[in-house]
């Protein structure tokens, strides 16, 4: 992948749109509709660097967001990079305790905040207030791609979350997606639905669409998941989205006619076959399922022009470099998607040669086969079961389903199915019967009103029990 020698994440992102700059780059869907063009949303990045270049921090200074899901978000985030500091964003659902755990870790210079918990004893403004005399485009500082752009949380899922540092190549790195997962256009409108802080949506939903010059369409906040269809149908979408948990709820009701819609896109969890048939047969349209985690974004993926074979995740997306070590997908530190490592004491602590992804794989005629995380087995009985396994085979018997573990009062660890809504019994109990070993079968089946999801959608699985 050609990579400039000189080379800045937000000049990357807005250089597409200074050629058309009468063209929507951001619709906020609402009430009343509000439309920012390629060049309102450059105007409004240069405002907010200059503002924030006029505090005098030193350069690559860690900068805290906490924006809630309206465009300051994305203008705070590019117009920290444009004046040469470092943006971390962070979930909008974060406690004070939280927030000042995070804030401990990377020491942050500012924090920049609407009306959610700050960090304590740091320097805080609210996004408009950082507004100054514009810095140009052109002024905005160029460097060696492979330094510190920016640093994610992951959602520690599977403990306390680690702080992701990523070089600014990391965003040009992305327009592997834009054939290998997307077929994304310059004329295309891309609805996204998840928290703007989650990277699949910052960059899936809002960067990527601007770096080619299209338009990034979001939900306003408050939005609920069961009005997604209409907005979908009233502005005229032609690229989807979302968590396949989202997709689930959006079926419970018939969807509107999407004429304009060629396609979904998910990540974040496993995509059932049985949310992939309903939802193309709602739609007519089909669904490209993609894998990736935060240190490394998508990397394997199904696309409009390379299809996924039936059971596997897709194809590895040109330009990546992985392999399969010990069942496990590993990518190598030459890839240009893979972070620098983990920020730690100050820091950046660097990847390995091969980073190991814990995504437990197997090739199948040159597509890549998910069989689970290697952390998120399962182990009842002494024996390991991986749960996206055994919730492929029991798919749709229930309105939602997952699988995790319980403890007996003698101590016994156990396969649990999690179910919400009525479930047939006997008929679940044959489909497991017919499709798994007696150890993966789950031994009791547990009704509950809803199974615990993040704010995206993803599942919570160590929450079941």
């Amino acid at each position: 992948m050609e990579m400039p020698s000189a080379y800045n994440l937000a000049a990357d992102v807005m250089e597409a749109g200074r050629a058309r700059p009468g063209h929507p780059a951001l619709v906020v869907l609402g009430e009343r509709d509000e439309t920012w063009t390629h060049a309102d949303l450059l105007a409004a990045v240069e405002r907010r660097a200059g503002g924030l270049a006029a505090l005098g921090l030193p350069a690559g200074a860690r900068v805290m967001l906490r924006v809630g899901d309206t465009p300051d978000f994305p203008i705070t985030h590019l117009a920290c990079a444009a004046a040469g500091l470092v943006p971390v964003p962070t979930s909008a659902a974060l406690t004070a305790p939280e927030v000042a755990k995070m804030a401990a870790r990377i020491a942050p210079a500012l924090a920049v905040g609407d009306a959610l918990p700050l960090p304590p004893d740091i320097p805080a403004a609210a996004p408009g207030d950082l507004d100054g005399a514009p810095l140009p485009f052109d002024d905005w500082p160029r460097g060696d791609p492979d330094r510190l752009g920016y640093i994610v949380f992951t959602s520690g899922s599977g403990g306390t979350p680690k702080a992701v540092a990523h070089a600014h190549r990391a965003v040009r790195a992305r327009r592997s997606m834009w054939d290998g997962w997307y077929g994304l256009t310059p004329d295309d409108r891309l609805l996204h639905a998840g928290a703007f802080n989650w990277t699949f949506t910052l960059g899936t939903g809002l960067l990527d669409p601007w770096a080619i010059g299209a338009t990034a369409l979001i939900p306003a906040p408050g939005t609920s998941i069961e009005a997604l269809p209409a907005l979908l149908a009233r502005a005229d979408a032609t690229l989807f989205a979302a968590a396949p948990g989202v997709v689930r709820r959006m079926l419970r009701a018939p969807l509107p006619p999407l004429p304009r819609l060629r396609h979904a896109l998910v990540a974040g969890e496993a995509l059932s076959p049985a949310i992939r048939a309903d939802w193309e047969a709602a739609t007519g349209t089909p669904v490209h399922e993609a894998l990736g985690m935060s240190e490394c974004s998508t990397f394997v993926s199904g696309s409009p022009a390379r299809p996924a074979p039936g059971g596997t995740a897709g194809f590895v997306q040109p330009g990546r470099r992985t392999r399969i070590a010990g069942g496990t997908l590993q990518v190598g530190r030459g890839d240009p998607g893979l972070m620098l490592g983990y920020w730690e004491d100050g820091a950046v602590t660097p990847v390995p040669e091969w980073f190991d992804t814990g995504d437990r794989v197997e090739e199948a005629g040159g597509a890549i086969r998910h069989l689970g995380r290697a952390d998120d087995l399962l182990n009842p009985g002494g024996i390991r079961v991986s749960p996206q396994e055994v919730e492929a085979a029991l798919a749709g018997l229930a309105e939602d389903l997952a699988v995790g573990t319980v403890t007996t009062g003698s101590g016994a660890v156990i396969l649990a199915a999690f179910h919400v809504g009525g479930i047939d019994l006997a008929a679940a109990e044959a489909r497991a019967a017919e499709r798994l070993a007696p150890y993966k079968r789950p031994k009791v089946w547990l009704r509950r009103d809803a199974l615990p999801r993040n704010a995206n959608g993803k599942l919570i699985r160590r929450r079941l029990a």
